[in-house]
């Protein structure tokens, strides 16, 4: 037979191994459900590796749209850095040149974002709080109601 104090220590341990092993696999799934959120400026300077999801956010620039049946095209910028973006599937309604856009996808060769999910803005005044900040950061946000320079 083995002694109490025995038994208590090897039950002490394998409760131990469990709860790592239960934390172990929360971090696990929690890493991979981690998405970024980064401004064409910040994904040319930090050189994110090709697998890891994120979103891209700025401004949609003008006249580069390019839509070929459900692939569409286009350049987000933050008036610094400009990625090009690729998505195939139906863009919301409110997509267009010139208006805020966060996209969620993958950096692809030759610095194309090909992008599984894009966001528009919701209204008028809406801009996303990470595109705002991105703008502000290159000195181009304009408060409501302030005309352009």
């Amino acid at each position: 037979m083995m002694p109490r104090k025995r038994r208590r220590m090897y039950l002490v341990i394998a409760g131990m191994a469990g709860l790592g092993i239960a934390v172990a696999l929360v971090l696990a799934a929690f890493q991979d459900n981690l998405v970024f959120f980064y401004s064409p400026s910040d994904v040319v300077e930090k050189h994110i590796p090709p697998e890891r999801r994120f979103r891209i956010g700025g401004l949609v620039e003008a006249g580069s749209v390019k839509k070929d049946g459900t692939r569409t095209e286009f350049t987000v910028t933050d008036t610094k850095h400009s990625i090009k973006v690729v998505h195939i599937g139906l863009l919301p309604d409110l997509f267009r040149e010139g208006q805020g856009v966060v996209a969620e996808g993958r950096l692809q060769a030759g610095n194309v974002f090909a992008a599984s999910e894009v966001l528009a803005k919701h209204d008028e005044k809406y801009m996303p709080p990470e595109v705002i900040d991105a703008l502000k950061r290159a000195g181009e946000w304009r408060p409501e109601g302030e005309a352009a320079k």
